[in-house]
C-alpha cells in the first residue's frame, strides 16, 4: 500500500538518536501518536541547532509549523533505539518542507513531513526565508 507522503526522499543529511521515554508509551504498550509528534519536534530542534538556528530565531524570523503528515510503519516500544533522520526540501519564498524518518536499525518506524513557515513573532506576520537559512538548510550537512 502506498504511503501518504509520495515524495519521501531516500537520502537524509542529518541524523540523531532520540531516546523513547516511558511517558511516550500509551495503553497499547507502544509510543502514542501524540508522542510521535514530540519526537519529531525534538529531532527538528536538534537539526536546527546543528545549523546554529532555533525555532524562535531562524536567521532572524522564527518558524511556525503549517502542517504535518505522519505515516506509522511499525510500532515503537519502550527502550527501542530510535534514529531520527531529517532532510529539507521544496523551498519557497517563505516556507520549506522537512522530511523525517524514524528508524530502528534497518526498519522504518515512521515517515513524516512538516511544512515550516518563516514567521515574525513580533509582528505576527509571515516573513521571507533569510538567504543564510536557505543556504545552510538546503546544503548537505
Amino acid at each position: 500500500m502506498a504511503g501518504i507522503i509520495s515524495n519521501m526522499p531516500s537520502h537524509f543529511t542529518f541524523s540523531t538518536i532520540i531516546p523513547v521515554r516511558i511517558t511516550d508509551i500509551n495503553y497499547g504498550n507502544h509510543v502514542g501518536n501524540d508522542a510521535i509528534l514530540s519526537l519529531l519536534h525534538e529531532a527538528r530542534m536538534q537539526f536546527l541547532m546543528s545549523h546554529g538556528f532555533t525555532e524562535l530565531n531562524c536567521g532572524g524570523p522564527g518558524l511556525i509549523m503549517k502542517d504535518v503528515q505522519i505515516e506509522f510503519k511499525n510500532e515503537i516500544g519502550y527502550g527501542d533505539p530510535v534514529t531520527a533522520q531529517l532532510v529539507t526540501g521544496n523551498f519557497s519564498k517563505v516556507s520549506f518542507e522537512l522530511f523525517y524518518r524514524l528508524k530502528n536499525e534497518d526498519k522504518t518506524l515512521v515517515n513524516a513531513k512538516t511544512t515550516m513557515v518563516c514567521f515574525d513573532y513580533a509582528s505576527k506576520k509571515i516573513a521571507a526565508i533569510p538567504a543564510i537559512v536557505m543556504e545552510q538548510l538546503s546544503a548537505p550537512h
